[in-house]
């Protein structure tokens, strides 16, 4: 007998199948990568097919916008060319060229694993998404980029940007799985690198998280979300903004006021523990708070805006002899692994 009453939704889900096959398929794949072939930015990553260079992108693309990344990418390959390099050098060194990316857990595990790299596979990356995997700080996503894009694995990637391209496609709410699922069966094999960038890439510069440009996209004739679809009143997608609003966080703001002292050539600067939970190991100025001293304080010097995840900080910086830190040659200061602040207010001081 057939059972009474609504099917589950994720019963209903789990049964639904891709929206695409035989010649709608192909043709939804050409149009994708017609469009890729002609719009792409022109990001230096994508002019090479080396898993090293592909990698380090995609470790400095989490969690920071493409403008930010460009020029740091430049200079980390100027000190670190290959992965011999990166794996030779010190992590402090590592962490004076990440310096003012953050997250700088993302340059450790990139250190080590070019470490891992040189010893266990001789310097040569494994050439599929499931031995990647195995390396530290790499996951299914980034396995999967650096496995279609250098090695043309037909393995399928998924990222914020692929995912809300999916849901407006689909008008389906999909779990994780699902759309991993759904993002392999779209996947064009012939040119899976391609594909896989060009996906993300329609999410980023087209299917925007708030203001979808529809009438331009490559993909609106399958779109059951698009306003001319006439299937968008019977499947709505997600609201535009869900992805990036359901784990958002009430931003806090901080005051806090450090001490500039540059005498002959040196400035003072303190290193933040090893086990801190922010920045470990890092290089800052002195923090006005923990100074000793009667000295009356003098005016700021300078007040900088500065934000670190959730929390925007006002940032007074007083030209003051410090009492306490270690006196480091200004020449050697690019050397250094400095805080994002910290750079922040050396350039503002014509330091660096």
């Amino acid at each position: 007998m057939r059972a009474s009453g609504p099917i589950p939704a994720e019963t209903r889900l789990a049964a639904a199948p891709c929206p695409l096959t035989g010649k709608n398929l192909a043709a939804f794949r050409r149009a994708l990568l017609r469009w890729y072939d002609h719009h792409r930015r022109h990001l230096p990553w994508r002019k090479t097919r080396d898993p090293y260079r592909i990698w380090l992108s995609e470790i400095m693309l989490q969690q920071t916008r493409v403008a930010a990344v460009i020029d740091y990418y430049r200079s980390f390959l100027k000190r670190f060319p290959n992965v011999q390099a990166l794996a030779a050098t010190t992590e402090d060194a590592v962490l004076a060229a990440w310096s003012g990316l953050g997250y700088y857990h993302r340059a450790r595990r990139l250190h080590q694993c070019a470490k891992e790299i040189v010893r266990k596979y001789r310097g040569r990356f494994p050439q599929t998404s499931e031995a990647l995997q195995t390396l530290p700080g790499l996951g299914p996503y980034t396995a999967a980029a650096i496995a279609s894009i250098a090695f043309a694995e037909p393995v399928a990637v998924v990222d914020g940007n692929v995912e809300r391209v999916l849901q407006r496609l689909t008008g389906l709410n999909l779990t994780t799985p699902q759309i991993w699922r759904h993002a392999q069966t779209l996947l064009a094999s012939s040119r899976p690198g391609d594909f896989n960038q060009a996906m993300m890439e329609l999410g980023a510069t087209v299917c925007a998280p708030r203001q979808p440009h529809c009438p331009t996209c490559p993909l609106r004739k399958w779109c059951v979300t698009q306003p001319n679809s006439p299937k968008t009143m019977e499947r709505r997608a997600p609201s535009p903004g869900r992805t990036l609003t359901r784990n958002s966080k009430r931003r806090s703001r901080k005051e806090v006021r450090y001490v500039l002292d540059r005498r002959n050539g040196r400035i003072r600067l303190v290193r933040r523990p090893r086990k801190s939970p922010l920045m470990p190991g890092m290089w800052e100025l002195p923090q006005l708070s923990q100074m000793r001293s009667r000295t009356p304080v003098p005016v700021p010097w300078r007040t900088f805006r500065h934000s670190i995840t959730v929390t925007d900080y006002t940032v007074h910086v007083h030209a003051a002899p410090a009492t306490y830190g270690k006196w480091i040659p200004v020449a050697n200061i690019p050397h250094f692994p400095i805080t994002g602040l910290t750079r922040k207010i050396f350039k503002g001081a014509g330091i660096i």
